[in-house]
């Protein structure tokens, strides 16, 4: 049995943290799809996740994406991470917009969460391997992130 890697309380582990929150909520949501849950639960858990993915995604391209960029100079997988991005921006304004009863609500809120399985592997597998061993200050970053983090839940909290 392999040990987890030991947490460094840096960007990438706060990262990876919302990561695993969120694949929870999408294991909820598929649950909840499943058991025939009120169109108003799966509506509630979508709104959540869609708001906690935005965040996240605001903060990575805000803070860490630039600053992977410069440190790693592998544009390529930077690129793609950013196409993931406005990829999964499009399905959450699209689910955001719905009501659960709508047909294809369930399978676009499910789509969604394949997308993002995808994306946080190559971020775990390949970007984070780099950032972790270029000279990126992941330690500093970690504050600024929370920050930002912090500050886009507030306004999203406030505008719901």
């Amino acid at each position: 049995m392999s040990k987890a890697p030991a947490k460094k309380n840096d960007a990438v582990d706060l990262l990876d943290a919302d990561h695993v929150a969120v694949k929870k909520l999408f294991a909820e949501f598929r649950k909840l799809n499943e058991a025939g849950a009120p169109e108003e639960e799966r509506k509630a858990l979508a709104d959540r996740i869609c708001m906690e993915l935005s965040v996240h995604a605001e903060i990575e391209e805000q803070i860490f994406y630039p600053a992977v960029r410069a440190a790693i100079n592998d544009d390529e997988l930077l690129n793609e991470a950013e196409v993931e991005h406005a990829s999964a921006k499009e399905l959450i304004d699209q689910i955001s917009g719905m009501s659960a009863e709508e047909e294809l609500f369930d399978a676009k809120v499910i789509v969604l969460g394949e997308y993002i399985d995808h994306h946080v592997d190559e971020e775990r597998n390949e970007m984070f391997v780099k950032v972790r061993k270029s000279d990126l200050d992941l330690k500093g970053m970690v504050e600024e992130l929370k920050t930002l983090k912090e500050e886009l839940m507030a306004n999203y909290e406030a505008s719901a």
